[in-house]
């Protein structure tokens, strides 16, 4: 695997390697009402990789999209924008900026991308669908969870953490990390916000109680660190 998180293939199509997986979900599930999320085995990184749309009215939000078939997406409705949680998650971004029209959002300070996005955020905004981007550096220095505060509360947590099926929450490998003890910080803070609903980048949410398992994580953690 990379050995860091910069190595994960984030090139252009033009150096060879695409920033997308090659699989394409052909289903997708609830979250909560409002909330949906699908997943493809990510051959880039050997490894779960899940997007999620939130509705917007009669529209919908893609945050870090994959390729979903045609069918399925138009299901949900028509995309009025996409919002990238760092330059780690353009996936399939671009894709669905070409064949949808939908402008693509993403951190102001971020690194390089494959395209420029047509909007630059910061923590403290307010993104479509009432997304807020909460700053999580880590990972990268430019690395945002998005909070949807109105009930039941979904807080959307990129690579700070992954919850596979079957398996415990735990903390995303530090190889992956820039700062491994600042994710540990920016996973603190994010105790402060009020949700019911975790859902990852890499793995299946957490609704019942995800603040205590939060909680039970760093305290694990910590526990760990000073053996």
């Amino acid at each position: 695997m990379p050995s860091s998180i910069h190595e994960l293939p984030e090139l252009t199509a033009k150096g060879g390697v695409m920033s997308e997986p090659k699989s394409i979900a052909a289903t997708i599930e609830t979250v909560v009402p409002g909330v949906w999320r699908w997943s493809v085995q990510d051959d880039r990184i050997g490894y779960e990789s899940d997007a999620h749309a939130i509705a917007s009215g009669d529209r919908i939000v893609l945050i870090d999209p994959l390729r979903l078939e045609t069918t399925v997406l138009e299901r949900l409705g028509p995309v009025e924008a996409i919002c990238l949680t760092a330059a780690c998650h353009q996936r399939a971004a671009w894709h669905y900026r070409r064949h949808l029209g939908a402008k693509v959002y993403a951190p102001a300070d971020t690194r390089a991308m494959d395209e420029e996005p047509d909007v630059r955020y910061r923590a403290g905004d307010v993104l479509p669908g009432g997304l807020r981007p909460i700053h999580t550096p880590g990972p990268e220095a430019a690395h945002y969870a998005f909070w949807l505060p109105q009930p039941p509360g979904v807080l959307f947590c990129p690579d700070l953490l992954s919850h596979g099926a079957g398996e415990a929450l735990a903390f995303m490998p530090a190889e992956y990390h820039e700062d491994p003890a600042l994710t540990r910080q920016s996973v603190r803070a994010l105790l402060d916000l009020e949700f019911a609903v975790l859902c990852f980048d890499h793995g299946v949410p957490l609704l019942d109680e995800p603040k205590a398992a939060l909680r039970a994580l760093l305290a694990q953690d910590a526990g760990a660190a000073n053996r």
